[in-house]
């Protein structure tokens, strides 16, 4: 897998703002920003969930095998 060095990101950048432009650039870094955010919170909220799902499904899981082990036991 190829690999970006620093000089590879600042000719990207160097052309970035000379097509947008230099007006419109920061306000373009803005947006971009604010939707990696809103994207890495969706996966953590999924990762949430899922994490949430599974502790409830240990804690059933607990719960049905001491029900066996009280039913065996008496």
């Amino acid at each position: 897998m190829p690999q970006i060095g620093w000089f590879e990101i600042l000719i990207i950048l160097v052309l970035a703002i000379l097509i947008i432009g230099p007006k419109d650039f920061p306000i373009i870094i803005k947006k971009t920003g604010q939707w990696i955010g809103s994207i890495r919170r969706y996966f953590s909220d999924i990762q949430k969930d899922i994490g949430d799902m599974e502790s409830s499904l240990d804690d059933e899981i607990s719960l049905k095998e001491n029900k066996i082990e009280d039913k065996k036991n008496e």
